[in-house]
């Protein structure tokens, strides 16, 4: 049997003519760069994030990058954020001029630790004329850049608490987690300044091609953030600040609101596949070499991914491999080791819990088309290899 990790056919076949109706419309009207589909895009996405403006973008590491860029981040400023996550996080920290500053992980949600957080706060800053300054750089402490990973929110209320306390804005990774809440019933993208979403085609909500948004309550971010993503130009021609070229093509846009419209059904599909995991795993018996992903209570996680830790992981992943079953390690090397920051200075041991899921995380099929003989293949397999 195959069951690959995932396969977006099935997905397009339900939905081939609307969304070919739809790029045919603006191929009819020849217009291709911001037009009325990414305005009607804009407003659906903030309004699903629970926020009051969107800025399409055109990946979501720009809407990363443009955060910071809208909040003035850059040469001798510093933003804390997490080791374990998809490069982008703190690559466009650093893009910006900045310094990436580490915080571990929470081992239960991979998330950003509150805890963690605090401590580090309180053992490398100090506060110094008004503002927070990290003692091993001299760098302004300016930011926090929390990530909802996998598709599950952060626990953002101590978050939001410490950064209110130090002064810092919040900006929301939130790529792998739109629609994905809290218990409160609050949103990813919703909680700090800027929330930042990612519509690559793996995603949830998935574009065909890059594609992002940058959400927000605060109507001058919102207007800052349009500006700069058309090279900081207001009017055209002319530029009272230096932007870029983050703009979302129409037709991405269009898709995606056909793709919209279907996103709650795709993720109670999700939901449903990881709550069938979760059962077989428990009839499996595997609790000594597998553990399931934990979904807080009354949490809503929208399982971007599914994301189990295993003993003898890479040996594991072999085994599945070969027998049809598609995987991936979500991520293999925490970001303060990789070469790139080698000159942070941090070392094997700085960040334990990223460091020990980047080594024990795999990621198994989730996406809503599988069945539950797919479902419950995968499951045995795992099972037989661990009976070996």
């Amino acid at each position: 049997m195959q069951v690959p990790l995932l396969d977006l056919k099935p997905q397009y076949r339900t939905m081939a003519g609307e969304i070919q109706a739809a790029i045919e419309k603006v191929c009819e009207s020849q217009q291709f760069i911001l037009g009325p589909g990414v305005k009607e895009l804009e407003a659906s996405v903030a309004a699903y994030s629970q926020c009051r403006h969107g800025i399409g973008v055109s990946s979501g590491t720009d809407a990363l990058l443009l955060a910071l860029m809208a909040l003035g981040i850059g040469p001798g400023d510093a933003v804390i954020t997490s080791p374990f996550t998809f490069f982008a996080t703190a690559g466009t920290i650093a893009r910006a001029g900045a310094r990436p500053l580490f915080c571990d992980i929470d081992p239960v949600t991979f998330n950003l630790s509150p805890a963690a957080l605090e401590t580090f706060i309180e053992r490398y800053c100090e506060r110094r004329g008004g503002e927070l300054l990290h003692r091993g750089s001299g760098a302004r402490v300016r930011a926090l850049m929390p990530v909802h990973l996998y598709g599950q929110v952060a626990d953002m209320l101590p978050l939001m608490e410490s950064a209110r306390r130090y002064g810092l804005k919040v900006i929301e990774d939130a790529a792998q987690a739109i629609g994905a809440e809290d218990a409160e019933h609050k949103r990813a993208g919703s909680f700090g300044d800027i929330g930042c979403l990612s519509f690559f085609p793996t995603k949830n909500l998935g574009a065909f091609g890059d594609a992002g948004m940058c959400v927000t309550n605060d109507a001058a971010l919102a207007e800052r953030m349009a500006v700069l993503r058309v090279h900081g130009g207001k009017p055209k021609y002319y530029h009272a600040l230096i932007g870029g070229n983050f703009r979302l093509d129409e037709l991405q846009a269009v898709v995606l609101s056909v793709k919209l419209k279907r996103l709650d059904d795709w993720t109670a599909g999700r939901q449903r596949n990881a709550a069938f995991y979760d059962a077989a795993f428990r009839r499996a018996r595997l609790d000594e070499a597998v553990r399931t992903p934990h979904a807080c209570l009354g949490v809503r996680h929208i399982y971007n991914q599914y994301v189990i830790r295993a003993r003898e992981r890479d040996a594991l992943r072999a085994h599945l491999t070969a027998a049809g079953v598609g995987t991936e390690i979500y991520y293999p090397v925490p970001l303060h080791l990789q070469q790139c920051f080698a000159y942070l200075g941090c070392k094997v041991g700085d960040y334990p819990q990223s460091e020990r899921a980047a080594a024990e995380t795999l990621a198994l099929p989730v996406y809503p088309e599988l069945t539950e003989v797919q479902l419950q293949y995968v499951v045995d397999t795992i099972a037989a290899y661990y009976r070996l």
